[in-house]
C-alpha cells in the first residue's frame, strides 16, 4: 500500500517537516514493514514554471519535420526574472524549440528552463539547435514523469488549470509530496486504505486520528432507488456471496471534465493511473475509505441489478477486454441482458461509463471474501477491488463510501444526485470476544496493567466493558480478523509496543533434541563435507527421460512417476526418481563456466509413487475432514525415501609445480559410499553391478549384509557423458539414505583397539577369470576365522605366466589376537584355511 503524506495528513497529525522515511519508521512499530519510497522530486528538479506561448512560427526542415520556434513568457508581464543562470534569459521571455503540434498562441504550458532534471537524469540547457538557441524544453506529461502520454505537451487549460504566469509547476501539480509504501499482511486488510493507515499512524505515535468516514454525512435509508436484488442460491460453506448492495444515481454527470491535478497526483503516488473523471473518484474513494466502488453507465443497464451465480455456458467481456468463461461458483453482478460484471473483481465492458455517459449508477457493496478469492484466482484477475474484498471490508462502510462517491461526482463532475438511492441486505452479527484478565499476561510475558490493556483495545475502535473475570470486547467493523482472545491479546503487545516484550532465552526441556534420523543425517552430510565435497541444491523437477534413465537399473523395465499438472516447463514436468540428474545439470552448468575438477553432492527426497497416487476428489475448505478422508490423503501421497548422492569430474586436486592431480576413478564413488555405511556403523557391500545409466564395465552395486540393494557407483555411462557435454570417465554414486538410517544401530560401539602387533601375510590365488573378486575375498574372510582382523585386494594380474581364461588375485591379510602376540604358525595357520576354503569354492591355486 502507498500512502502520499499529503492524504495521510488529512486525518493524522504527521508533522510539516516528515519524510516517508519518518512514517514508514513509526509504522512500523505497530507491525508493518517498510517497501519503498516514492518521491517524484527523486528524478525531478526545478527550475519548472508556468509560461504562456506569445508566439509560435512554424518552420519546415530539410528532414520533412516542421518545428515550432516559440517565444514562451515564463515571468509575468512587468515583473524582473528572479531565476538566474546560464540560458535564463532576464527578460522573462523564453525561445524555445518544440515539435510538439497540439498548442497555440496563449495556451498556458510547463516550461522546464534550463538547469533543470527530467526522470532519466536528462539535464536541461540552453543549446544551438535547428538555427536557433533553444533555451529549455516544453514539456509533455511523459517527460515529467507523471503520465505516458507523449502526443504532445501538457496544456494546462485541458486539464482545467489556468495559473499565473511563472508559477512553481511542480507544486501546481502536486510533485512535491511523496509517498510511504508499506507491506500489508493478508490478516489486515483494513489497512489498504488511508483510513486503516492513518488510524495506524495516530497508534504509533499517539495522536489524533480524525475518521474521513466522519466527514460524510450519509442518509440513515435509503429507498426508492434503482432495483437491486440479492438471490444466491448456492452460497460458498453457507455464506452469502453478497450481503449488503448501496446503489446510488447521479444525473446531469460531465465524464469529459478533466480530473483535478491534485486528486491525479495522489493517486500517481498511491499506484493507480488516471483514467477519466468517474473511474478516478471510484479509485480515489476506495484508496481512502477501503470500501471499492463501481460506476455503471445507468443508460446502458435494462432491469434490475441481480446479484447472483453464474449460470452454465455463460460469458462476460470484462473492462480489460477479455471475454471469460465463468463458472458456476461466480458471483455476478447482472441485469436482463446477463452478466455486467465479475462481483468484486472487475466490471462488465458494456456497461463502461466513457465520455457519452451522464447518468451514472454508483454501487458499493459487501462481498464474501472466499467467493472473490475463488474467481479472481480462476480468471486470473487481480485488482485492486479483489485485492480489498478477499481480505474483508467494513461493511458499514459501503453506505458512506457511495456518498462520497455521489459528492465528488456532483462537485466535480457538475452532477446532481437522486435524493432516493438502494441499500440492501443484513448485516453481521458483531463479533464479541471474552478476554480473561491475566490471559494476555500469560500469553505475551508482560505484566499489562488493566489501563493498557482497556486502552489498547479502545484505540482499536473497540467496545470494552468490564465483567467478572476480565472484558467482553466487541470488535470494530473493519477488523474482521479479531475473532479470539489470542487475537486481541497479539493487538494489545502491538500497540502497548513490540520493543517492551522481554527478549528471554527459553530453556529446552530435558530429554530432547534432534531425532535419531536428524543426527544421522547430519553426521551423513557432514562426513561427505569433510571429505572434501560441495555440497548443492537442485530443481526436484526434471523429464522422462532422466527418470527412465536414472529411475530403474534395466533399460526398459516398467517405472513409475509424478506428473506434474503444472510444471515451469515441459522439459522438467515430472518429480525426480533420483538426485542424479538434477546433480549431473549442475555439474554441466560448471563445466559450461570453466569449472572441470568438481565434486559435488546433494541429499534430498526422490518420489517413488507406488499404487494409487492423490485421490478422486478434494475436500472442501473451510472444514476439517474425517480420518477416514485424510487417511485417503495420506494414502495417495507417493513414497518420498531420502536418498544422497555424489558426482566427480576431473581430478582431485588442483595441478601445481612437482605435483600431478589425479583423475577421479570408479574406486573414488566407492570410498564415498563406504564413508557413508562408516558414520552410521553400516557395512555397505560393494558387487559388481549393472546399471544403464553406469559404465557396463566399471559399475558397482551398493548392498547391505541382508541382500538389500541401497544404491549403485560407478563411472558414468560415455554415452550419457557425451549427450551432456561431461569429461570422460565421470563417476558418480547414489544411496538411500533411509535404507542406510533403518540398517543403523541405535548406539556405535567402537571396536576394541588390541596393543598387540599385527601379523601381516599375503596370498596369490590364479582363479577363473569370470570368478568376482568380491566373492573370494568373503570366502577368505570366512576360511582364516576370527583371527583375521582384514582383508584387501591389492592386486589383479592378468598375462603371461597367466594360464589363459584366468586371472591372479592378490590380497593382503592381516591377523591379530586381543589377548597374546601371534605366532608365525598360527597366522599361516589362519592364512591356510582361507586358502583352502577360496579353493573348495572356486578352484582357487595359489601362485
Amino acid at each position: 500500500m502507498r500512502i502520499p503524506l499529503s492524504w495521510l495528513r488529512e486525518f493524522a497529525e504527521v508533522p510539516a517537516g516528515a519524510a516517508a522515511e519518518d512514517v514508514m519508521t513509526e509504522l512500523v512499530k505497530v507491525g508493518f514493514e517498510e517497501e519503498d519510497v516514492h518521491r517524484p522530486t527523486d528524478t525531478l528538479q526545478g527550475p519548472i514554471v508556468v509560461g504562456q506561448v506569445l508566439s509560435l512560427v512554424k518552420e519546415p526542415q530539410t528532414n520533412g519535420k516542421t518545428i515550432n520556434w516559440c517565444q514562451v513568457r515564463v515571468v509575468p508581464e512587468g515583473q524582473e526574472q528572479t531565476l538566474t543562470g546560464d540560458g535564463i534569459d532576464p527578460s522573462g521571455v523564453q525561445g524555445i524549440i518544440c515539435g510538439a503540434h497540439n498548442f497555440v498562441e496563449g495556451d498556458k504550458v510547463v516550461v522546464t528552463l534550463p538547469g533543470a532534471v527530467l526522470p532519466g537524469n536528462f539535464h536541461i540547457s540552453a543549446r544551438k539547435t535547428y538555427g536557433h538557441l533553444s533555451a529549455g524544453m516544453i514539456a509533455s506529461v511523459r517527460e515529467l514523469g507523471i503520465g505516458e502520454d507523449h502526443d504532445g505537451i501538457l496544456v494546462l487549460s485541458r486539464i482545467g488549470l489556468d495559473p499565473e504566469i511563472g508559477t512553481d509547476a511542480m507544486e501546481l501539480l502536486g510533485l512535491y509530496d511523496q509517498a510511504a509504501e508499506i507491506n500489508v499482511t493478508p490478516d489486515r486488510g483494513y489497512a489498504f486504505s488511508i483510513r486503516g493507515v492513518a488510524r495506524e499512524y495516530a497508534h504509533a505515535t499517539g495522536t489524533t486520528f480524525t475518521d474521513p468516514a466522519s466527514r460524510v454525512t450519509a442518509p440513515a435509508e435509503l429507498a426508492g432507488g434503482y432495483g437491486v436484488k440479492i438471490n444466491d442460491d448456492a452460497p460458498i460453506y453457507g455464506k452469502p456471496g453478497c450481503d449488503r448492495f448501496v446503489a446510488r444515481t447521479v444525473r446531469g454527470v460531465d465524464a469529459t471534465k478533466p480530473t483535478p491535478p491534485w486528486m491525479v497526483s495522489r493517486l500517481r503516488l498511491a499506484g493507480i493511473r488516471s483514467i477519466s473523471l468517474p473511474v478516478d473518484i471510484s479509485n480515489y474513494v476506495m484508496l481512502e475509505l477501503g470500501q471499492p466502488t463501481h460506476c455503471y453507465d445507468q443508460d446502458t443497464l435494462s432491469g434490475d441489478i441481480v446479484v447472483r451465480r453464474a449460470l452454465a455456458g455463460e460469458k462476460i467481456t470484462t473492462l480489460d477486454g477479455k471475454e471469460r468463461a465463468l463458472d458456476a461458483e461466480d458471483l455476478l453482478i447482472t441485469d436482463a441482458s446477463g452478466p455486467i460484471g465479475i462481483a468484486g473483481v472487475m466490471g462488465g465492458a458494456a456497461t463502461e461509463v466513457g465520455d457519452s455517459t451522464s447518468t451514472v449508477l454508483v454501487e458499493a457493496a459487501h462481498f464474501d471474501e472466499v467467493s472473490i478469492a475463488r474467481s479472481r484466482r480462476r480468471h486470473k484477475l487481480p485488482s485492486e477491488a479483489s485485492k480489498r474484498f478477499e481480505r474483508g471490508v467494513d461493511w458499514h462502510v459501503a453506505g458512506i463510501a457511495a456518498q462520497r462517491v455521489v459528492d465528488l461526482l456532483v462537485e466535480l463532475a457538475g452532477g446532481k444526485a437522486d435524493q432516493a438511492g438502494t441499500d440492501v441486505g443484513t448485516a453481521p452479527d458483531s463479533v464479541s470476544i471474552e478476554l480473561p484478565e491475566a490471559f494476555a499476561a500469560a500469553r505475551i510475558g508482560i505484566d499489562f496493567t488493566e489501563e493498557q490493556i482497556v486502552t489498547s483495545l479502545e484505540d482499536l475502535g473497540a467496545a470494552v466493558q468490564r465483567n467478572d473475570g476480565g472484558w467482553t470486547v466487541t470488535a470494530p467493523s473493519w477488523r474482521n480478523d479479531l475473532e479470539t482472545k489470542e487475537d486481541l491479546s497479539e493487538e494489545i503487545a502491538r500497540l502497548v509496543g513490540y520493543d517492551k516484550i522481554p527478549a528471554t532465552l527459553p530453556v529446552a526441556p530435558p530429554g530432547r533434541g534432534l531425532t535419531r534420523v536428524q543426527q544421522q543425517r547430519r553426521r551423513l552430510i557432514q562426513a561427505l563435507a569433510d571429505a572434501g565435497l560441495t555440497e548443492v541444491l537442485s530443481y526436484p523437477f526434471v523429464s522422462k527421460a532422466a527418470n527412465d534413465t536414472f529411475g530403474v537399473a534395466e533399460q526398459g523395465a516398467d517405472r513409475t512417476a509424478v506428473k506434474l499438472a503444472n510444471p515451469i516447463s515441459e522439459e522438467q514436468g515430472f518429480l525426480r526418481t533420483s538426485i542424479l540428474p538434477g546433480l549431473i545439470e549442475v555439474a554441466k552448468r560448471n563445466h559450461s563456466r570453466g569449472f572441470r575438477d568438481l565434486a559435488l553432492f546433494e541429499s534430498g527426497l526422490v518420489f517413488l509413487p507406488g499404487g494409487t497416487v492423490g485421490t478422486a476428489s478434494i475436500p472442501p475448505l473451510g472444514a476439517k475432514p474425517s480420518d477416514e478422508v485424510l487417511d485417503g490423503l495420506y494414502d495417495g501421497v507417493p513414497d518420498q525415501p531420502f536418498h544422497l548422492a555424489a558426482v566427480l569430474t576431473g581430478h582431485d586436486s588442483p595441478a601445481a609445480a612437482g605435483h600431478t592431480p589425479r583423475p577421479w576413478d570408479w574406486a573414488d564413488a566407492l570410498d564415498l559410499a563406504r564413508i557413508a555405511g562408516d558414520v552410521l556403523g553400516v557395512e555397505v557391500l560393494a558387487s559388481q553391478g549393472s546399471h544403464q545409466a553406469f559404465h557396463p564395465g566399471r559399475a558397482a552395486r551398493l548392498s547391505l549384509r541382508n541382500g538389500d540393494v541401497v544404491g549403485y557407483a560407478g563411472e558414468l555411462h560415455p554415452k550419457l557423458l557425451a549427450a551432456s557435454d561431461m569429461p570422460a570417465r565421470s563417476v558418480a554414486l547414489e544411496l538411500n539414505a533411509d535404507a542406510l538410517f533403518d540398517a543403523a544401530p541405535d548406539v556405535i560401539v567402537a571396536r576394541h583397539i588390541s596393543t598387540f602387533p599385527v601379523a601381516t601375510q599375503d596370498v596369490a590365488l590364479v582363479v577363473p577369470a569370470e570368478v568376482p573378486a568380491d566373492d573370494v575375498l568373503a570366502a577368505l574372510r570366512e576360511g582364516a576365522g576370527e583371527l583375521l582382523e582384514d582383508v584387501a585386494l591389492f592386486d589383479v594380474y592378468a598375462g603371461k605366466g597367466i594360464e589363459e581364461g584366468k586371472k591372479s588375485l592378490a590380497f593382503g591379510l592381516r591377523f591379530r589376537a586381543n589377548d597374546r602376540t601371534l605366532t608365525a604358525d598360527e597366522a599361516s595357520a589362519a592364512r591356510e584355511g582361507a586358502v583352502a576354503l577360496a579353493a573348495e569354492r572356486f578352484g582357487a591355486v595359489q601362485r
